[in-house]
């Protein structure tokens, strides 16, 4: 028997998708009696005449049997002689789009319905693409309804070009197409003699043979999902394996922290094993002590990507339109970790591909931005590392899920510095601006850093939520900078131990004033800086630092200044 498929099926409202699940549970045998008897029962009082309605056997929400659609994603289990199957019955609807992509999101292979009567829509597309987005790689596109178009050879072909042309065009890998009728069973469990020009496999018997397994990734990593602490003796860090294997013996290393430990000893379950394999969960204990929490990864590696910068694909699926600038919770792996979305980069157009500049996306609207994290974390490229790659955004409000996405390009230079002259570098965000949302009361830092300056620079020292002198200075305790401004441009860039304080206003790399006004408290500010302990340092900035000296918080377009 072949391995477990897990499939979906999407397209547009009534292409027959339910219809098509249902059939096959019902061709093969695989009903309760009295499932089969509630069925036709259920039939007799349906939509049509009397006839079983194959459906009903996925539709189970009262809701959705009276509109005659599917609303939630219908999970069903089950098994032929040949194989294990968990199938996804997902929405058609495009207001339904996200329940789609949550199914999609578990899936190995989809099919993909399409009615012979409309041929490829743009809901077609948007399905491809989307299942693409997640990872699906294995495609069935079941032109379905062949029967009303009186089972025609020349109607399949004409469908099967633009299926083609879809498959090219997102470079779908693994496809076939299969003209079916759900409701007559043509081409659903058996061969159909009603199509005899169509010398294929039956929708099932593909299901059955179709070979999904993938080579397997060469490293070992396995985010951390939980740290195991019964008693002083044993710490164990639990999560799935999703890559290589991992034996006893083993050098591996911790990231983002970097260190290396041997692994001392491997618990599947509870039962200890010398080596375990992408798939299985397990508990790995190592020979020393490391710095690892929920949200590392263990891996016999250490050169997985590090970074707080990445370029990714979403799909939107908020309510709401996203907000450049506004703060997520990002989910990706087993980290959960404060994010910003930049910028967008472009739109995608889900019927031609075509890329289209635009400041905001609506629900259902897939974009590539840019996407910044709190810290550095472990991430990577999707179509290299799946589960490194895909993650999803939070609004730290509602707490709903805003968006899916997969990680396109990971920046591993580094951040940009605002300020650099030779080794000498800061970061900072002095010039970018500060917006309140008065809807779900929540502040939003949007990124406006275009360049970085360096001496010589005119810099911007006005803005509409800052404002600073014509002549001041910067100081960077963190990176042990002094930044010179003199009438607007920036006469040197110095190191703060070569800083001399000569009575102009002072602020931080944030644009925070230092409540510096002597030279006397300028060495204590530094003195205490070099003291604190560092976790400790909101105390010292509360204690230092004044925000609403040259910056204020506003709200633009239809929302009031603040």
């Amino acid at each position: 028997m072949s391995g477990l498929l897990k499939f979906i099926t999407c397209g547009s409202v009534d292409d027959g998708k339910s219809t098509l699940i249902g059939h096959i549970l019902y061709d093969s045998k695989l009903l309760y009696a009295d499932q089969e008897k509630a069925l036709l029962l259920d039939s007799k009082v349906g939509s049509r005449g009397g006839k079983i309605d194959y459906s009903l056997l996925l539709d189970g929400l009262m809701a959705e049997r009276e509109q005659g659609i599917t609303i939630d994603v219908a999970y069903r289990y089950f098994t032929t002689d040949n194989r294990s199957f968990i199938v996804a019955d997902t929405p058609g609807h495009e207001e339904y789009t996200r329940n789609m992509a949550v199914g999609a999101s578990f899936a190995d292979l989809a099919i993909i319905l399409i009615d012979a009567k409309q041929g490829v829509l743009v809901q077609t597309r948007r399905h491809a693409r989307i299942c693409a987005l997640m990872g699906i790689r294995h495609f069935v596109f079941a032109i379905n309804k062949m029967d009303l178009v009186g089972y025609k050879k020349e109607r399949y072909e004409e469908i099967l070009k633009d299926i083609h042309e879809l498959s090219e065009s997102l470079a779908l890998q693994d496809v076939v197409a299969i003209p079916i009728s759900a409701t007559e069973g043509d081409n659903v469990t058996k061969r159909s003699e009603n199509m005899p020009w169509y010398t294929g496999k039956a929708i099932l018997e593909h299901l059955e043979t179709v070979d999904i397994t993938e080579e397997e990734g060469a490293n070992f990593y396995l985010p951390v999902q939980r740290v195991c602490r019964p008693n002083h003796e044993f710490r164990g860090f639990q999560g799935q394996i999703e890559s290589g294997k991992v034996t006893v013996g083993q050098t591996i290393y911790t990231l983002p922290s970097n260190e290396s430990a041997k692994v001392k000893g491997i618990l599947n379950g509870d039962k200890e094993v010398t080596e375990a394999v992408n798939g299985q969960a397990v508990t790995i204990q190592l020979d020393k002590e490391v710095d690892v929490s929920r949200g590392c990864v263990l891996s016999d590696s250490a050169k997985l990507p590090l970074s707080k910068h990445v370029t990714a694909t979403l799909l939107w699926m908020d309510d709401d339109k996203l907000s450049v600038g506004k703060e997520y919770l990002v989910k990706l792996g087993t980290k959960k970790i404060p994010g910003v979305v930049e910028s967008i980069v472009y739109k995608v157009d889900v019927n031609s591909g075509e890329h289209e500049s635009t400041e905001t996306i609506e629900k259902n609207e897939i974009a590539v931005c840019e996407i910044a994290f709190a810290e550095k974390i472990v991430v990577d490229e999707f179509k290299k590392n799946k589960t490194l790659g895909e993650f999803i955004l939070i609004d730290r409000v509602s707490h709903m899920t805003s968006a899916c996405g997969v990680v396109e390009q990971v920046d591993t230079k580094g951040e940009k510095p605002y300020f650099e002259k030779g080794d000498l570098k800061t970061g900072g965000y002095i010039f970018d601006e500060f917006y309140f949302n008065l809807e779900n009361a929540s502040l939003s830092k949007s990124n406006t850093k275009a360049k970085t300056y360096h001496v010589g620079d005119e810099v911007p020292v006005e803005g509409n939520s800052f404002k600073y002198p014509d002549y001041f200075d910067i100081l960077s305790v963190e990176s042990g900078v002094a930044v010179l401004i003199r009438n607007r441009k920036i006469e040197d860039i110095i190191a703060l131990s070569d800083y001399h304080y000569i009575g102009l206003s002072l602020v931080d790399e944030k644009g925070f004033a230092l409540k510096i006004t002597v030279k006397e408290e300028l060495e204590q500010f530094l003195s205490e800086y070099q003291k604190i302990d560092k976790t400790k340092k909101v105390e010292f900035h509360d204690k230092w630092s004044k925000f609403e000296t040259y910056r204020r918080i506003i709200c633009t377009d239809n929302f009031w200044m603040i």
